[in-house]
C-alpha cells in the first residue's frame, strides 16, 4: 500500500519502509511521529482521494536523524549603490522511516503507540528556549543586516532579544546555534561582530 503525505509544505508517495528527508520536525532520534495530512492512499488501481484530506488516515514514521540540507547562497547586489549582501541558509531536515500506514481510524502497534506517546513527553521538555532571555526591553534585532522579521522572532523565541546577547554569543554558543536553529555559522559571527558596534551606542 502506498499513501501520498503532506508535510512541511510538500507533497510525498511514501510505502512502508520508505527512508524520507522532510522539512524538520521536532522530535528525537528513534521517536515515532504521526502524519495526519494524508492526501490519497490505496494499492494498485483501488485508490482512495481525500478533499483535500483523507477522513481517518494516518501515516507513522520512525525519525532515523535530524540534520541539515547543503548551504544555499542569496547574493544581491544594487547597481552603482556600492551595495552588496550575501546571506548562506542551510534547511533543518528530519530523515525518517515510514512504519505504518493506517486508514478508517485504525490504531498504530502498540510499539508504535508507546513510542508516540514518549515522543510526545520529549517534546514538552524540547519545548524550552536555548538562552534565558535577561530582563528589560528588547532591542530591535532587524537593525542587524541580514536579519528580517521572520529571523528576529526565531532568535527571540530562543531567548536571544538584544544587541549585547548577540554580541557576547561565544563559538560555543554560534555552534548550538548552528545545530538547533536554520542559520549558518559564518551569519551568526557576522550578525554578533555587527550587534558589538550597535551594544556600545
Amino acid at each position: 500500500m502506498f499513501a501520498v503525505i503532506k508535510t512541511g509544505g510538500k507533497q510525498y508517495r511514501v510505502a512502508a519502509n520508505d527512508l524520507l528527508k522532510i522539512e524538520k520536525l521536532e522530535a528525537k532520534v528513534g521517536e515515532i511521529v504521526e502524519i495526519g495530512q494524508v492526501l490519497a492512499h490505496g494499492e494498485g488501481e483501488n485508490v482512495t482521494f481525500g478533499a483535500p484530506f483523507v477522513d481517518g488516515a494516518t501515516v507513522t514514521a520512525e525519525v532515523v536523524e535530524q540534520g541539515k540540507n547543503r548551504t544555499v547562497i542569496a547574493f544581491k547586489k544594487r547597481r552603482r549603490q556600492n551595495s552588496r549582501r550575501k546571506i548562506g541558509h542551510r534547511q533543518l531536515l528530519t530523515t525518517v522511516r515510514i512504519s505504518e500506514i493506517l486508514v478508517g481510524g485504525a490504531k498504530p502497534s502498540k510499539k508504535a503507540a508507546a513510542k508516540a506517546e514518549a515522543a510526545t513527553e520529549a517534546k514538552a521538555e524540547a519545548a524550552a528556549p536555548l538562552f534565558k532571555a535577561p530582563k528589560g526591553e528588547p532591542d530591535d534585532l532587524t537593525v542587524i543586516k541580514g536579519i528580517g522579521p521572520v529571523a528576529a522572532k526565531d532568535l527571540n523565541e530562543q531567548g536571544i532579544i538584544t544587541f549585547a546577547q548577540l554580541a557576547k554569543l561565544s563559538d560555543k554558543d554560534v555552534a548550538k546555534i548552528d545545530e538547533h536553529m536554520p542559520f549558518s555559522a559564518d551569519q551568526i559571527k557576522d550578525w554578533r561582530e555587527q550587534a558589538k558596534e550597535l551594544a556600545k551606542k
